[in-house]
């Protein structure tokens, strides 16, 4: 009777050790992380979002300009710009020049070359006159000495009204240069000083080219001249 009871017993605490062992396993699998299925959902979200985000950025992208192509919109800019500077330069120049023409229309091309030459190369510019005598080719250089050689050409030579005026004697060419002749309007020295003396004046005449001037200066000048012959 004893021996029963106790195969009994044993029984039920191996009974008992199986209930705990199932009851302790079911605890563990209700404490485990939830499965990666369940995870994948929020994943694909992010994926949804940032693809989102790729194809906002590529039509920001697509819509902004290449620097090649900013770079001819300011290259077809600077051109256009150029090329009315370039259509307004002649326009200007042509009334620029009119303007000139118009300011010493009134006056013969003499008059405009005997002002030019003065301005140029004359020794004193605060002259109350510009005395312009025509000088005939053949006429002496120095009429005091005997010995003088004549001009070989047509001269003119240009004088103030006073000696410390200095003067200009030349022949002008036709084409914007003079010959100037290197004779005093005074001759001072001993005399006859020989025929050679006075070629080697003529030799020695140099060829200048005269500048167009100030305009205003020319005219101011060619109201102060006064013309005579020999």
């Amino acid at each position: 009777m004893k021996k029963h009871t106790k195969k009994y017993s044993y029984s039920a605490l191996f009974l008992l050790l199986l209930l705990l062992t199932a009851c302790q396993s079911d605890q563990k699998e209700a404490a485990k992380p939830k499965s990666p299925e369940n995870e994948t959902a929020p994943q694909s979200e992010n994926e949804n979002t940032a693809s989102e985000t790729d194809t906002v950025k590529e039509e920001e992208e697509e819509s902004m300009p290449t620097e090649e192509t900013s770079g001819e919109t300011k290259k077809e800019e600077v051109s256009s710009t150029v090329e009315k500077e370039d259509e307004t330069k002649p326009e200007e120049a042509a009334n620029a020049a009119e303007s000139e023409e118009d300011l010493l229309a009134d006056y013969s091309s003499e008059e405009v070359e005997y002002a030019r030459v003065w301005l140029q190369l004359g020794p004193n510019q605060e002259i109350d006159e510009l005395n312009v005598r025509l000088i005939p080719a053949g006429t002496p250089l120095n009429p005091d000495d005997e010995t003088s050689a004549g001009y070989p050409e047509d001269v003119i030579q240009l004088a103030g009204s006073r000696l410390v005026d200095g003067s200009v004697t030349y022949s002008g060419n036709g084409d914007g240069t003079v010959n100037v002749y290197n004779v005093p309007l005074r001759w001072d020295g001993q005399y006859p000083a020989g025929e050679q003396f006075y070629q080697d004046l003529i030799s020695n005449t140099k060829t200048v080219s005269i500048g167009t001037g100030n305009d205003e200066a020319i005219v101011k000048l060619i109201k102060k001249i006064k013309i005579s012959q020999g």
